[in-house]
């Protein structure tokens, strides 16, 4: 359960709603227990591996929020130990914008999809960056031809699933392919039958 997530995302100005809504008493049993971090368990730890996008969020120096998508190779972020994950910073349009916002303010919140199954996690957590070649070496996708800068750590807090509600299924080319694959398949043998029954009519 995402008991640190909610109480760290939780404030004054929500919870006062929660109660005119009537819905706060059931959110403070979500909240009750909440220690240090919400622990990344296979099942988090899994879907994120998996994934080959998210957005991340961070805090620019005048308070404004910037969202910016990351992309890669299936596995490009990674879990390295506990409850922290990493991915490799390639350069890219030189406006560093998020690694200069994580110098002001290291907090940045996560959001990791699964269009096809309609499943999201967020993430909140503390996050950094590093040029030791160490810890890029250990987040290069081998034969990702791009130029790796620095290496994004990220130490997790809290986390929480989100149920399906409004996501609209979406399927990249190869999720495409690979489900049409029966049906062209299939295609293919009544066609292969078709050419033989035509060749049998016309060989009498």
């Amino acid at each position: 359960m995402a008991q640190t997530f909610l109480h760290t995302m939780f404030g004054p100005g929500s919870r006062a709603l929660q109660e005119e809504a009537g819905s706060r008493a059931s959110y403070a049993r979500m909240e009750a227990g909440a220690g240090e971090v919400d622990v990344l368990t296979d099942r988090e730890v899994e879907f994120i591996l998996a994934r080959d996008s998210f957005y991340m969020a961070s805090v620019s120096e005048a308070g404004w929020p910037y969202i910016q998508h990351r992309g890669g190779p299936v596995g490009f972020l990674k879990r390295i130990e506990g409850n922290r994950i990493g991915f490799a910073d390639y350069r890219g349009n030189m406006q560093y914008l998020s690694t200069a916002n994580l110098a002001a303010d290291d907090r940045v919140s996560l959001f990791l999809m699964d269009y096809p199954n309609r499943r999201r996690l967020k993430l909140i957590g503390h996050a950094y960056t590093s040029d030791d070649p160490a810890d890029i070496a250990a987040l290069v996708v081998p034969d990702y031809r791009a130029v790796p800068e620095r290496a994004f750590l990220i130490d997790i807090v809290g986390f929480d699933w989100n149920c399906p509600q409004h996501i609209t299924p979406r399927f990249t080319e190869a999720e495409i392919e690979k489900g049409a694959q029966p049906l062209l398949e299939e295609l293919a043998r009544l066609r292969a039958r078709i050419e033989e029954l035509e060749g049998n009519i016309h060989g009498r």
